[in-house]
């Protein structure tokens, strides 16, 4: 009772007459301007705030009326945060108790503002219980320097111990989680530089790696093993040592299943993610596609996760011959009612995997009958090759990669002289607009490509191709989700292909 009274003071002296956020009742007055804003933000309908001022006001973005709504909206959402729903099935015990206990924290530290110290007291006690539980060390070590400076003023010397135990062991614990989390974000921030200009990275990261399994030892916290099994996978990853990735990925989860406590689906699922990346370099069909059937049933069907799986999924069919299984991979993604609201990038991936299955099924449909039976009604060979194919500069590799499956189709109909123009396209993209070490590939398959139109696309004529096909095959495909990396065929296999064509 002593707590309710506490309570009752400060809201009574502080309320606010209404408490504004989004929730179902308010969702269903569909006349407010900030129901309007809601639904339009949520449909995608606004790239910047010009486009939501016209939308709402016909106004400029700069109006007031339009300043004033978007301040109010965005304090509302604000205020929704803190009443989010974290009971769905998705969300783990861990990440549940994680969200409880620093929205309950941030109660304690009101209640503390406002001199209310014994109920602030009981609050930190209780989350101090589940912080344990979970080995939450930040959590851990708020409470218990609040726990602590309570029981000195209650002059409790026996529980001040307590905390002073508490504090100090787990102030060590954070200090090793911090230091865990700079040696994961050091390699991180360097992830994606270019493979080759990335030796700084290679020379520290065995330093990481050798720093992270000391803390392992020492302190019993999931964030540290957590981050010393992601540094060890980035590590071989960087290696090409994809076997030795994979135990790494297998250990991480191995100790996920060992200590359902710490259970997180995020981080189940980068390992996951990390496997099948993994079984696509080493062209592993069999155990991909086994692990591919287990993971699938992990991950909520039309999340970004999801997607990014299925993408590897289907990767890894194509690569490694596996048509029948690649379209319905394909279908399975695109038929997903979420599919519509994937980025616009992200949609244009999955039109490249749509453009090149259609060759595939152009190309060897004839020896396969089933492939031939998944021709697609709604793709137009005549539409596709009329399709000028130009992308935004950060994406230029979808124009590449786009012009070379016109080269494809164009190679079918033994269209020889478009293919020479787009080849002499793809020439200028090569010595103009692809950096050498960001396209290394590209630029040596398009110079394949130019000496096929020298030879006047006979093969027996061909010469100087063996240092652009060697470049290829002594810098293997790598792919980490980068655009600037992707290849749906693997150029030195596109190169056979196309070989094997014109020989046919």
């Amino acid at each position: 009772m002593k707590n309710l009274i506490e309570i009752s003071k400060i809201v009574t002296k502080k309320k606010v007459r209404k408490i504004e956020i989004f929730d179902d009742h308010s969702l269903k007055h569909k006349n407010s301007k900030f129901n309007e804003f809601y639904e339009a933000l949520m449909a995608g309908k606004f790239k910047n705030d010009r486009d939501a001022a016209s939308f709402l006001y016909a106004c400029s973005p700069t109006d007031d009326k339009y300043r004033q709504l978007k301040s109010r909206f965005r304090k509302r959402l604000l205020n929704t945060l803190f009443f989010l729903d974290v009971n769905l099935p998705s969300t783990s015990n861990y990440d549940r108790a994680y969200y409880s206990c620093n929205k309950d924290w941030t109660l304690v530290k009101i209640l503390l503002s406002n001199k209310a110290n014994h109920t602030a007291a009981a609050l930190a006690r209780q989350i101090l219980t589940t912080a344990l539980k979970f080995k939450f060390a930040d959590v851990i070590v708020n409470c218990s320097r609040i726990l602590r400076r309570y029981a000195a003023d209650e002059g409790d010397e026996k529980n001040y111990e307590t905390y002073d135990q508490y504090s100090k062991q787990y102030q060590n614990v954070l200090d090793a989680e911090i230091r865990s989390e700079e040696l994961y974000q050091r390699v991180i921030m360097n992830y994606h530089i270019p493979h080759s200009q990335n030796e700084e990275l290679k020379e520290k990261i065995d330093t990481y790696c050798d720093a992270l399994v000391g803390l392992s030892e020492v302190y019993d916290s999931p964030i540290v093993i957590y981050n010393m099994y992601l540094v060890w996978a980035y590590r071989y990853e960087m290696l090409f040592d994809f076997d030795a990735m994979l135990k790494v990925c297998n250990k991480a989860e191995y100790y996920i299943e060992d200590n359902p406590t710490y259970y997180q689906d995020d981080k189940l699922a980068t390992f996951q993610l990390k496997k099948m990346s993994a079984y696509l370099h080493l062209r592993d069909w069999k155990n991909g596609k086994t692990n591919a059937e287990k993971c699938l049933q992990s991950f909520p069907q039309g999340s970004d996760t999801w997607f990014s799986f299925m993408e590897y999924y289907l990767l890894l069919a194509i690569h490694t011959e596996n048509y029948i299984n690649a379209l319905a991979i394909y279908n399975d993604a695109t038929s997903n009612n979420k599919y519509k609201k994937l980025s616009l990038g992200d949609k244009e991936k999955w039109k490249l995997y749509d453009v090149y299955l259609n060759y595939i099924i152009e190309n060897q449909g004839a020896q396969n009958p089933i492939l031939m039976s998944q021709r697609r009604k709604t793709f137009r060979v005549s539409r596709f090759l009329n399709d000028p194919i130009l992308y935004p500069k950060d994406q230029r590799i979808f124009t590449v990669l786009m012009v070379v499956a016109q080269i494809l189709f164009l190679l079918e109909k033994k269209g020889y002289s478009a293919i020479t123009e787009r080849i002499e396209r793809l020439k200028s993209y090569a010595n103009r607009q692809l950096k050498k070490d960001e396209y290394f590939r590209a630029i040596q398959f398009i110079r394949l490509l130019q000496q096929l139109s020298k030879a006047d696309y006979q093969v027996e004529h061909l010469s100087n191709v063996d240092k652009y096909y060697n470049r290829l095959v002594e810098k293997p495909f790598f792919y980490r989700g980068l655009i600037s990396e992707l290849e749906v065929i693997p150029y030195e296999k596109l190169w056979n292909l196309i070989l094997s064509r014109l020989q046919s």
